[in-house]
This record gives structure tokens, sequence and C-alpha cells, in this order.
């Protein structure tokens, strides 16, 4: 991935805290509902970092309302931007299924799964 691209992408308005916040699957209404963010804007967000591989979609979970909803989780753990003299590089660390797996247990089990 390009280092502005990722930067860009990080510095956009609400976009680190999606990342924070998708640990565990979220739907676009969660996200919005937990962030104070607009739908909208939750929808933008959401499609922008998927489109740059910081976010995937993780399935489709039902609703409070019964319906089929999308839900996302973040597919880096880290990113590491080192500034050089001649170039800019970027670093990430993609989290494991295994990670995913046990962070969705301690959901399950009610446990605080924040890292």
């Amino acid at each position: 991935m390009d280092p502005v691209d990722v930067l860009r992408v990080l510095g956009n308005k609400y976009n680190a805290e999606i990342l924070e916040a998708t640990h565990a699957p979220k739907s676009a209404q969660e996200l919005s509902d937990e962030l104070d963010i607009p739908i909208a804007t939750s929808y933008r967000r959401i499609e922008e970092l998927s489109e740059h591989d910081l976010l995937k979609l993780e399935g489709k979970e039902l609703s409070d309302e019964g319906r089929r909803t999308k839900v996302y989780r973040r597919q880096v753990d880290e990113i590491s931007v080192q500034f050089g003299v001649n170039e800019t590089t970027v670093e990430t660390k993609e989290r494991t299924e295994a990670k995913n797996a046990l962070v969705d247990v301690w959901s399950d089990l009610g446990a605080d799964s924040s890292e």
C-alpha cells in the first residue's frame, strides 16, 4: 500500500476510531451509534477502509429488528510508518484468525474484549 494513501486514510475523521472499535465484528449502525458518527458517514468510512484492506466484511448477523446486517472487522493490528530521507515505508501487521476467534469467545462470555 502506498504510504501516502495510508496516512491520508488514517487521517480522515473517524477512520482510526472505526479501526479501534472493530476488534470485534460491528455493523455500520453499531459503529454509528457507538462512535456518534452520522450513518451515511459510517458507510463511507467503512467503504474507504475496506478499499485499502484495513477493514473487511466479516459476514452477516441478525439485527435486533431481525434483518441480515453486514458486520466488519479490522484486518490489521499494527500500522508502522517509517520516514526516510528518500522514501517513506509502511508495514502492517495483519490480524490472525486465531486472534479473531479469541476475541469472539471473550465477547460471547461477556468479558471485556478490548485490547
